[in-house]
């Protein structure tokens, strides 16, 4: 754990090899040209439109383009690597996310690094993921969901939109502190998965917040409860998983990451930036409607949760042996 805050901390200070004076003038005309954030998840899902809507609000900001750029593929690697062999001269971004956090372990060769290759820039959004299930569960609580659960072992099957996917670790750890046997069924994807959940063929799932809402205020799904620490604004009388399983946090994020040896000055820069459309109240709104909070902070900030995140999937992936598919 204080490695990789270390790591993070220094890869966030920025520590670049062009003069003083030569870093400074560049941070001050930057950007003088469009930059590209690439995203590593299709159109349409919830890195891609959280991307779209800073990248919006930092073309207003700074007179330049910012182009959203999907590059799907192996959980997020495939645009992490393109970022990462990248000029470091802040043009090209990472829509980094919790997959990222999660992949440093699920996979056991990649041709990066991320906590080496990338440095922090800027959170951006935190959601909940919700314990939801099928009405046909007859459980209206997490407790009575833990021993229903405890008296059918092995009978529930928990969707997920893939192997190592958030999802999937959100009910790994819940299975882990709870005791409780249920049977993981990985989709390609969440919008396969849901129909399954709608029709009672999988009877759980730790859905994202975004997809879950309008099952949820319809009735067609039942909530149970949100994973964060904190009850969500988006559903506000939902209590936590933790309210009833101490320990238990699981959270879907975005932010910012960089080529390391990026400029210093172009790091402070995008995440002054990027904390000022935060703080936006058009773009809190839009937050809202999807169920997500502002990440603001520090790249410092930022790192430290990065690490804390990849140091706490770590522990769930090597308890449940989960492999990459």
């Amino acid at each position: 754990m204080k490695l990789l805050r270390r790591q993070f901390l220094h890869l966030a200070a920025g520590a670049a090899t062009l003069p003083a004076v030569s870093r400074i003038a560049r941070a001050r005309t930057y950007p003088e040209r469009p930059v590209r954030i690439i995203v590593g998840f299709a159109a349409g899902g919830g890195a891609d439109i959280y991307a779209r809507l800073i990248g919006q609000s930092l073309s207003e900001r700074l007179g330049q383009s910012f182009i959203i750029e999907n590059r799907p593929g192996a959980g997020s690697n495939v645009a992490t690597e393109a970022v990462v062999g990248a000029p470091a001269d802040g043009y090209t971004l990472l829509m980094a996310g919790v997959p990222n956090a999660i992949n440093a372990t699920l996979y056991d060769k990649l041709n990066f690094n991320f906590i080496r290759d990338i440095v922090p820039v800027a959170g951006v959004s935190i959601s909940a993921n919700v314990l939801e299930v099928n009405p046909s569960v007859p459980v209206k609580t997490v407790p009575e969901f833990v021993a229903y659960a405890k008296a059918n072992p092995g009978k529930l099957n928990f969707a997920s939109s893939g192997t190592g996917a958030s999802q999937h670790l959100s009910g790994e750890l819940f299975k882990l502190l709870t005791g409780v046997n249920m049977v993981h069924v990985p989709y390609r994807g969440e919008a396969l998965a849901l129909p399954d959940l709608l029709s009672g063929q999988v009877q759980v799932l730790f859905g994202n917040m975004s997809s879950s809402l309008e099952h949820v205020r319809s009735g067609r799904l039942r909530a149970l409860a949100v994973t964060t620490a904190a009850r969500s604004e988006a559903l506000p009388d939902v209590p936590t998983v933790g309210d009833f399983v101490p320990g238990y946090e699981a959270s879907t994020w975005n932010g910012v990451g960089a080529p390391k040896n990026t400029p210093s000055e172009i790091i402070d820069k995008l995440n002054r930036e990027v904390n000022a459309a935060l703080a936006d109240p058009r773009v809190k709104a839009r937050f809202a409607d999807l169920g997500g909070m502002a990440l603001a902070g520090s790249p410092a900030e930022f790192g430290r949760f990065i690490a804390d995140e990849t140091q706490k999937w770590a522990k769930v992936i090597r308890a449940a042996n989960i492999k990459a598919e």
